[in-house]
């Protein structure tokens, strides 16, 4: 093996993580670079006003109507503080800020305490009321029937009776929804449990074309379409497209169809690289803070090493989980409730009723199905990788010599660098 090395540095918290590795075996791939609007302000703004399709959202409110926000939690870098008073500036002078309402798009996960919605928001967390969604709070849900393929939809309460209602997000590709952004930040961001827990069902999550970048015909959007569309949909949606550093390369806005299919068509050009064959080994990350903040979020980037890996092959994935597991939710549990990736594949196709977190689960356990996964985390120990069947190590160069040496003398590592912001694919 030649002794030239290749130094790449990973997304891993908020500070990287460098790792040395053969330069004649390894390939790097990264999305395509775009550097950012030079005016971050003015491209929020332009989009405001010049919508990709539909009136600008100041034709859209009107004075007296109550107007619902909805915006990403702290797991996504999102930038609020920038997106939020954009909005609030357009709707300036037409409606009361009183009237205005920012709902936390959480989903399932845990609400954003006040000092962490300070840190989204900026000076703005002061100007209107935040609200955490919470899909586990009847009270706070409303019941609005049953669409798409027969998904009980309730959704928050303030969402639905809001006169106008505006989602503001980000696109990537998503590894079972195909896209985030756009209608997602209705369902399942601000759904109830039931309505999630349907979304993301085994059926849903085990179908081949729920996966990246693949929304027309994946039972997953197609559904969160429906659920969106069959209870008055959304009047302005709001979406942004991010480069390396989390800062805005293009904005869109405007009714949603049309505003998240050109932000999904910016962002797929951007993330999808093709890679000439297999890879023995694949070296991912969850492309750092605020992505890798927890284990259950790194599933995303264990996903992305999937693609490009040959069956049997190794995935060492890099991601600081700070908040562990997280200790909220069901997803630590779920995953020890059996005792192989293959157990878990077989117990969640066979539930009649969907687990919270149980979706994340299945997608790790077809991962480690495919491949051996190792983790490198600075929070999570060994004892705490193997009660979620995974290995760990404390060396990600020294993890990826071994399994090339192991692979044999042809053998090649690919590294994702930004985890699942590319995702790569054999050219045919």
């Amino acid at each position: 093996m030649t002794s030239e090395t290749l130094t790449v540095r990973l997304a891993y918290g908020e500070t990287g993580l460098d790792v040395k590795l053969p330069a004649d075996r390894t390939t790097v791939v990264e999305p395509t670079y775009v550097a950012a609007d030079a005016d971050q302000r003015g491209v929020l703004r332009r989009a405001l006003r010049e919508p990709v399709a539909g009136r600008p959202l100041r034709e859209v409110v009107s004075p007296g109507q109550t107007v619902a926000i909805s915006m990403c939690d702290g797991t996504r870098p999102q930038p609020r503080h920038l997106m939020i008073p954009a909005v609030l500036e357009e709707l300036e002078g037409i409606v009361d800020l009183d009237d205005v309402v920012v709902l936390v798009a959480t989903g399932t996960h845990r609400g954003n305490t006040e000092a962490e919605v300070r840190a989204m928001l900026g000076d703005a967390a002061d100007l209107v009321r935040v609200v955490n969604h919470d899909a586990r709070d009847d009270a706070s849900l409303v019941w609005l029937g049953r669409h798409g393929r027969d998904v009980p939809v309730f959704l928050n309460r303030e969402w639905v009776e809001a006169d106008v209602r505006i989602t503001t997000g980000f696109v990537e590709p998503h590894f079972f929804a195909g896209f985030s952004g756009g209608p997602k930040l209705v369902a399942p961001g601000l759904a109830g449990l039931e309505t999630v827990l349907t979304l993301h069902d085994a059926t849903r999550i085990g179908d081949p074309r729920a996966t990246w970048a693949v929304v027309e015909g994946n039972p997953v959007h197609d559904d969160i379409r429906a659920v969106v569309a069959a209870v008055g949909g959304v009047d302005f949606g709001l979406d942004v497209v991010l480069n390396r550093e989390q800062r805005i390369v293009q904005a869109f806005g405007g009714s949603l169809s049309e505003m998240h299919a050109a932000a999904r068509e910016a962002s797929q050009r951007l993330a999808m690289q093709p890679v000439p064959s297999l890879f023995d080994v694949v070296v991912t990350t969850n492309a750092g803070y605020p992505l890798d903040q927890n284990l259950y979020q790194a599933v995303k980037g264990m996903s992305a090493g999937m693609t490009v890996v040959r069956p049997g092959g190794t995935i060492v994935c890099a991601a600081e989980c700070r908040d562990g597991f997280p200790d909220h939710g069901s997803y630590r549990e779920v995953l020890a409730s059996e005792a192989s990736p293959e157990a878990l594949l077989a117990t969640i196709a066979a539930r009649e009723r969907t687990v919270p977190d149980q979706w994340q689960v299945q997608v790790q356990a077809k991962v480690q199905s495919h491949a051996d996964v190792v983790v490198h985390s600075a929070y999570l120990s060994a004892p705490d990788l193997a009660s979620a069947h995974l290995g760990h190590t404390d060396d990600v160069a020294e993890t990826v010599l071994r399994a090339l040496h192991d692979a044999g003398p042809d053998s090649r590592v690919c590294v994702l660098p930004e985890g699942p912001q590319t995702i790569p694919y054999v050219a045919g």
